[in-house]
C-alpha cells in the first residue's frame, strides 16, 4: 500500500494545458476516482502517476519516495487499461504468470501466486481457458490477477468497465469494490460515468478542463456541489438551477414536490409548475415543466417516487415546494457556490411573494 502526492502537476502538449497545477493527497488503502467529461485531463493525470507520460512541470510522490523521473517499470504500480490488453493466445493461467515469468519467478512460487490471485477474483476454475471463452467481467477479473501477483503498491485503472453492458458492469463494480476492500492497496479510477465514481469512490475528485472542480465523498459532492458544472454533472437528473439575478439558486429534482406534501409550518422555497411530460420509470416518476411566478420562468425536473401517489396531469399548474435548507445558492456570474446566508433571504422572499 502506498499514499500518493501529487505536487503542482501540469501537464502541455504541444501548446495544449492537458492538466493545470494539480495538487492531490491520495490516503493509503484509499479507492479515490478521478471522475470527469471526455478530455478533461483525467486519463492524462493517471499516466502521469504510472510513468507513461512525463509531466511538464510538478512531482509525483509514490509511498514518500519521488516517482517524478522513475520508469514505469521501476514504481511498483499496477496498471489496468479499458481493453484489459490479455493475450489472446494465452490461457488465463498463463496471462496472469506473464509477469512473474518475466520476472524469473521459481515455477512452485509462480504457481502458487497464480492460484492465490485467481482465487481471490473468483476465476480459478477458468484458468485454462483462453480469454475469448470467457466474459468481459472475467476477462476484467483476469487482469486484476495478472496485476495482483506483482505485488503492487498502488492500483490504477483507466475506465476498466467502460466496454461492458449495464447489468455486467453493475456487478463488476461490486466484485472490484469487494476486491479492493479484501487486498487494501490503494486504487486511483478513471472515468466519466457518475454513477460508478458515486458508487466505487471514498472520494472523488471532479475535474473540467485539465482543473480539480471538487474534492470531496460522494455524498459531500452529491449534497454540496462546489460550484454550478458540478451540480450539474453529479446526478441523474441533474440539479436544477434558477437564475434570480447575481444569485442562482440550485435545488435536486428529489427534493422539489408537491407542496401538500410539506407540513403548514415549514420553511419552504415555493412556485407554481406547469408539468410538460410525466416520465415513467418504474421506481421513480420524473415530472419535467416549468416553474415561474415569482421566481423567473425556468425548465426543471422533480424526481417523485413511483409508490408515492402523484395525480398531476400534463399541462397542469401545481403548487410546487423545497426545504429552504436544502436548496443551494450560486454566484450566477462565476458558478461558485454561496453560503445560504450571503444570500440574505431573497430567494425565501421571492417564492413567498
Amino acid at each position: 500500500m502506498a499514499q500518493v502526492e501529487i505536487r503542482r502537476i501540469s501537464k502541455i502538449f504541444e501548446g495544449h494545458t492537458a492538466v493545470s497545477d494539480i495538487n492531490l493527497v491520495v490516503d493509503d488503502g484509499e479507492f479515490l476516482v478521478l471522475l470527469g467529461p471526455s478530455g478533461c485531463g483525467k486519463s492524462t493525470l493517471l499516466r502521469m502517476i504510472a510513468g507513461l507520460e512525463m509531466p511538464t512541470s510538478g512531482d509525483i510522490v509514490i509511498g514518500g519516495k519521488v516517482a517524478t523521473r522513475l520508469k514505469p517499470k521501476d514504481r511498483n504500480v499496477a496498471m489496468v487499461f479499458q481493453n484489459y490488453a490479455l493475450y489472446p493466445h494465452l490461457t488465463i493461467y498463463e496471462n496472469i504468470a506473464f509477469p512473474l515469468r518475466v520476472q524469473g519467478v521459481e515455477k512452485s512460487k509462480l504457481n502458487q501466486k497464480v492460484r492465490w490471485a485467481a482465487d481471490l477474483v473468483g476465476i480459478e476454475p477458468l484458468l485454462q481457458r483462453k480469454p475469448r471463452q470467457t466474459s468481459g467481467g472475467e476477462r476484467q477479473r483476469t487482469a486484476l490477477a495478472r496485476s495482483l501477483v506483482r505485488d503492487p503498491q498502488l492500483f490504477l485503472l483507466d475506465e476498466p468497465l467502460s466496454n461492458l453492458d449495464a447489468k455486467l458492469r453493475h456487478s463488476s463494480r461490486e466484485e472490484l469494490r469487494r476486491f479492493q476492500d479484501r487486498v487494501g492497496v490503494t486504487f486511483i479510477y478513471v472515468t466519466h460515468d457518475q454513477v460508478e465514481a458515486m458508487g466505487l469512490g471514498d472520494r472523488i475528485v471532479v475535474m473540467k478542463a485539465g482543473k480539480v472542480r471538487q474534492v470531496g465523498t460522494p455524498k459531500d459532492i452529491y449534497s454540496h456541489p462546489a460550484d454550478t458544472f458540478v451540480a450539474t454533472f453529479i446526478g441523474s437528473p441533474p440539479m436544477n438551477l434558477v437564475e434570480t439575478g447575481p444569485t442562482t439558486v440550485g435545488f435536486r429534482p428529489e427534493i422539489f414536490l408537491p407542496r401538500r406534501g410539506f407540513v403548514e409550518s415549514a420553511n419552504l422555497l415555493e412556485a407554481p409548475f406547469r408539468i410538460r411530460r410525466i416520465e415513467y420509470l418504474g421506481g421513480d416518476q420524473l415530472i419535467y415543466g416549468t416553474v415561474s411566478g415569482n421566481l423567473p420562468e425556468t425548465e426543471v425536473i422533480s424526481r417523485i417516487p413511483s409508490s408515492v401517489r402523484f395525480d398531476g396531469a400534463e399541462g397542469e399548474e401545481i403548487a410546487f415546494a423545497a426545504h429552504i435548507e436544502e436548496v443551494r445558492y450560486f454566484d450566477t456570474e462565476t458558478g461558485v457556490a454561496v453560503l445560504a446566508s450571503d444570500v440574505q433571504g431573497q430567494t425565501r422572499r421571492a417564492g413567498h411573494a
